[in-house]
C-alpha cells in the first residue's frame, strides 16, 4: 500500500559517504569520517521516524494521530 502523503513527507536520503582521500590524515577533531557517522546516526534516526509515520499512514491513522478513514 502507498504512503497517503508521498509527496509531503519524503524518505529522508543518506548523507553522502567521504572519498577515501577526503580525510587529509592530520588528526582533525573531528576528522570527515567522524562527521559523516554522526550524519548518519541522525540519518538513521529521521528514517526510523519517517517509517513510523508511513505505518501510521498504512493503518488510517492521519498526522494528527485520527483516522483517516470517513464514516
Amino acid at each position: 500500500m502507498q504512503a497517503a502523503y508521498p509527496d509531503s513527507d519524503p524518505m529522508p536520503l543518506p548523507p553522502e559517504e567521504p572519498d577515501l582521500d577526503a580525510c587529509c590524515g592530520s588528526g582533525c577533531n573531528p576528522c570527515i569520517f567522524d562527521l559523516h557517522d554522526m550524519a548518519m546516526e541522525r540519518y538513521r534516526e529521521a528514517l526510523r521516524a519517517w517509517r513510523k509515520r508511513q505505518s501510521g499512514h498504512e493503518h488510517g491513522v492521519d498526522r494528527k494521530g485520527g483516522g483517516t478513514e470517513r464514516a
